[in-house]
């Protein structure tokens, strides 16, 4: 009997699992189309009763900060398979890059920033994000192959240029994007370029915009 009750207990859990699966992927993609749809369109998509969503998320401003959060720790696991990487320094700061292109968290951060109030374990995992991100390129720097100048700042802004590339297909918005991350990446490496104009932007300037407006 025990058994048994572990097993349905275990399946409870697993498909509470996955709903949450399906409710994040949902409200990743409605509220990156449009931050203000309503909670219903997620769980429309996510093809699960509103009733389920709410069990969950008490809020959109709850699923909001959730869907964030979810975001900077998927960032936070690429940045930190790139520091546990020994390859070649460039390679592997080449291949963070285009895996955090990929992520795509950084949609999230052009239309979600400033849509609601951060709570103090989205601050700490942002604050933990640019320190892991800032030894990242502290490290490829001092290899010799990453530009002088570049800080945390102007990855956050770059990916989110990539980011706002959209051309309304998934494929070919994929292509255009690595597209110009291969030039960006060329410019990343130049070591021998002249000096950019004006200071990196502070990580304060980058996370001020998630204050609510």
């Amino acid at each position: 009997m025990e058994k048994m009750a572990s097993t349905g207990l275990s399946g409870r859990q697993a498909q509470a699992a996955r709903n949450d699966e399906l409710i994040l992927a949902a409200a990743r993609a409605v509220f990156t189309a449009d931050p203000g749809a309503p909670i219903s369109a997620v769980a429309e998509r996510a093809g699960v009763g509103i009733s389920a969503l709410y069990r969950r998320y008490q809020s959109k401003e709850e699923l909001l900060r959730q869907l964030s959060l979810d975001g900077l720790r998927r960032y936070i696991a690429i940045v930190e398979e790139a520091l546990a990487d020994e390859g070649d320094p460039w390679n592997v700061f080449a291949r963070f890059m285009q895996r955090a292109l990929d992520a795509d968290t950084n949609s999230l951060t052009l239309r979600l920033a400033g849509t609601f109030t951060p709570t103090a374990e989205l601050w700490q995992e942002g604050d933990r994000a640019a320190r892991l991100t800032t030894e990242l390129i502290a490290r490829t720097k001092s290899a010799g192959c990453l530009r002088a100048g570049i800080e945390v700042g102007d990855l956050s802004l770059l990916f989110e240029q990539l980011a706002a590339v959209e051309v309304g297909d998934g494929a070919r918005t994929s292509q255009l994007r690595h597209r110009y991350l291969a030039l960006l990446l060329e410019a990343l490496r130049n070591t021998d370029g002249d000096p950019l104009p004006g200071p990196a932007p502070r990580w304060e300037e980058i996370s001020a915009r998630f204050a609510p407006s």
